[in-house]
């Protein structure tokens, strides 16, 4: 049985009401799109339009402009529906997803342009939530394995979106910090960090959302020029690296929030001197939601939310909060401050043995990335299971210019001769997806070829 909700310290946001009449009741702007400016009270009028017009049955939504994944979102809850998040468009991949959904439909944007009609139904009519009901259905990336799926209670995604609005605004300085932040995100809606930064911040964290989905460093830009500051860019260290090595100049931004993998100092303080704003890193799962935050370019412990309770385990970590569901385990070995702060010290799936000896693939992969000339690249194991015995690694390299033997040489001298990569194969390109994630799947095939 699911446990109530429990309400988590207050933070520096606004109040989080579980229902959608008070989170939205003042019409203020909240989607920035080339249409033009979208308010609470006309996108909730478009959802109820589209709401009136949807099948019985969850739903996959799929669609790619923002406004209509917010006003599909809305619609859904207003029909007591699941929003199912599929960890990518591939046909394959979706077709899985609907097996496991009994009904379960496609909602892309021409579903929901469809819909739209020159006068939408008065907002006021919104249903009261209940905290336990399921409302989306998160699945995980697939980078470890075949993906899973994660149901998500309404009343769990508020309180966390209550809590990551908190940190946010903590980072941002004054006198911006009281007025309204409008995000630029390079993430897709359809992952769990996607979600929670350009979906419910705007809807249930009182901010805006640009209504593109930017990935090159110009457009990036130019997305942020088209909103009023405090401006806030909700990204990876995939497209932060882009930017970098870019040479584009940004807008003024009040903050820069990553997540998905971890950041050196390093890299966070190029950021944080590049872009003149301070760097926020959120810690969490698909499983979790955002449970903990850093400064990386200052900090390399993490700070969890009030109420987050971490115990390690020796396959990884249990975590629990007031708002989960139940408890939940985590790949991730962490070590426990007396402060309550913890440091990641690598992931039970990352650990590998070969040779009798043992190390982290995330930290080969750091040292293959440090050689001259390598742009992008992941080492893996291409069998076994995770912590196993493995005979060999395998690793891609993003590396114009250079061979094979080239790389390995510079390699030769950062890491243990057992566990230089081989094969070691140059690919134009990693296969990442939309938040700059390798799908197992996807890296053996490439492999292959």
């Amino acid at each position: 049985m699911p446990r109530p909700v429990a309400d988590p310290p207050a933070e520096d946001s606004p109040p989080a009401d579980p229902s959608l009449s008070a989170l939205l009741a003042d019409d203020r702007p909240l989607i920035r799109s080339a249409r033009g400016l979208l308010t609470s009270d006309r996108t909730l009028a478009l959802a109820a339009n589209l709401a009136r017009t949807l099948p019985p049955a969850p739903a996959l939504n799929l669609c790619e402009r923002r406004e209509n994944f917010l006003a599909g979102f809305l619609a859904l809850l207003m029909r007591g529906q699941a929003c199912l998040l599929p960890p990518s468009r591939a046909a394959d991949v979706v077709a899985e997803v609907m097996q496991e959904h009994h009904g379960a439909y496609r909602l892309d944007d021409a579903t929901v342009e469809r819909s739209r009609a020159p006068d939408g139904l008065a907002p006021g009519n919104l249903p009261e939530i209940p905290p336990d009901r399921v409302v989306v259905v998160g699945y995980t990336s697939g980078s470890t394995g075949r993906p899973k799926p994660n149901p998500k209670a309404w009343g769990s995604l508020v309180a966390s979106t209550r809590l990551n609005a908190g940190r946010l605004r903590e980072v941002i300085e004054e006198p911006q910090r009281g007025s309204q932040p409008w995000i630029v995100a390079t993430v897709p809606p359809q992952h769990m960090y996607g979600m929670e930064t350009s979906v419910l911040l705007p809807l249930l964290g009182g901010m805006g959302i640009h209504g593109g989905h930017p990935l090159y460093p110009a457009d990036v830009a130019a997305a942020l020029g088209e909103l009023p500051a405090p401006r806030v860019l909700v990204t990876t260290p995939v497209h932060l690296r882009a930017l970098l090595r870019s040479g584009v100049d940004l807008p003024v931004v009040a903050a820069v929030v990553s997540a998905t993998a971890p950041l050196t100092r390093e890299m966070a303080g190029e950021v944080e001197r590049r872009f003149q704003a301070p760097l926020l890193e959120f810690f969490g799962s698909t499983e979790t939601c955002v449970i903990a935050s850093r400064r990386p370019a200052l900090e390399a412990a993490w700070r969890t939310y009030p109420g987050v309770i971490l115990q390690p385990q020796q396959a990884g970590t249990m975590v629990d909060a007031p708002w989960f569901r139940g408890e939940v385990l985590l790949q991730d070995v962490v070590e426990l401050a007396e402060d309550g702060r913890f440091v990641v010290r690598g992931r039970n799936a990352d650990m590998v043995e070969v040779g009798g000896k043992r190390a982290s693939l995330a930290d080969l992969t750091r040292r293959l990335l440090s050689v001259p000339g390598v742009a992008d690249a992941v080492v893996f194991q291409p069998a076994g299971s995770a912590g196993a015995v493995v005979q060999r690694l395998a690793a891609l390299v993003v590396a114009p210019g250079l061979t094979e033997v080239e790389v390995l040489a510079g390699l030769a001298t950062a890491m243990d001769p057992v566990f230089l990569p081989r094969p070691l194969v140059l690919v134009p390109r990693l296969p990442r997806n939309d938040v700059g994630k390798l799908p197992r799947d996807q890296l053996l095939a490439a492999l292959q070829r």
